[in-house]
């Protein structure tokens, strides 16, 4: 299906690596020109190696910036005063019990999982709104329904996520500029993969069988029983990224494994 993305400009945050990396790769194989960001020049310069190693005519280009802070969106805007497509995938998570989460830990989170888009969303929606043309994309997770015991600082901030698309969804009637939310399940990134390796090293199991047991026993409502690959939500936020998608508006999509247990 030819997505008619070829020459827009999409910024996707936080895509050096995980579902980031995958989404701006499956955004420059259909021919726009992806703006890489990360915090650091290495892991820019790496991501921009890996995507060019698949995509061989990659219009690329590479920010370093912390956008959990207003300082770094600024710089981020500042280099790059307009986009069509903006991904905001930037996200952290940590296991941690309710009673040993931090003021400043609960700051740090809204900072980088939330006000990240915020900023970024105020910053390229007026030039989106005038070119009557844009798509902006939250990557939440399914977290933000079924809320974590174990991170519950994660799991609000990905609510929060849900909350500003649809709001600013609202504020675009009659435009052709949408926003959407996309809610991952369960997705082999990079902080997975060391958790999953970190617990088989500790039960002396293989890798498949931590996989095995995790689904068993922390997520049983999933119907693939497996971790998502990150290729799996970038198919989706892509298609929400073209001009195809233009009927689907304000919505929270679910890319979950069928995780949550509602049909709508």
């Amino acid at each position: 299906m030819e997505l008619q993305l070829k020459d827009k400009k999409a910024l996707v945050t936080g895509s050096t690596g995980g579902i980031g990396l995958a989404i701006a790769t499956s955004l420059a194989r259909e021919g726009a020109h992806v703006v890489v960001n990360g915090r650091t020049q290495a892991r820019v310069d790496a991501a921009l190696a890996t995507i060019r190693r698949e995509v061989l005519d990659a219009r690329l280009t590479g920010i370093a910036a912390d956008l959990g802070s207003a300082d770094g969106v600024k710089s981020v805007t500042d280099q790059l005063p307009r986009v069509d497509v903006l991904v905001n995938n930037l996200g952290i998570f940590e296991s941690k019990p309710f009673q040993d989460i931090q003021d400043e830990e609960w700051m740090r989170f809204f900072e980088t999982n939330v006000m990240s888009g915020v900023r970024l969303s105020r910053a390229y929606l007026p030039s989106m709104r005038e070119h009557n043309w844009g798509r902006v994309i939250f990557i939440s997770s399914e977290s933000a329904v079924n809320i974590p015991a174990e991170m519950i600082h994660y799991g609000t901030t990905k609510t929060a996520q849900v909350s500003v698309a649809r709001g600013l969804a609202e504020t675009l009637v009659g435009t052709g500029v949408t926003v959407n939310t996309v809610m991952p399940g369960p997705t082999r990134s990079e902080g997975v993969e060391a958790f999953v390796a970190g617990l088989a090293k500790e039960k002396n199991q293989t890798r498949a069988q931590v996989e095995k047991e995790f689904f068993k026993t922390m997520r049983p409502s999933s119907l693939l029983q497996r971790f998502i690959e990150p290729r799996e939500i970038a198919q989706l936020v892509t298609f929400l990224a073209s001009p195809l998608s233009s009927a689907t508006h304000g919505a929270a999509l679910r890319a979950d494994g069928g995780l949550v247990r509602s049909i709508f």
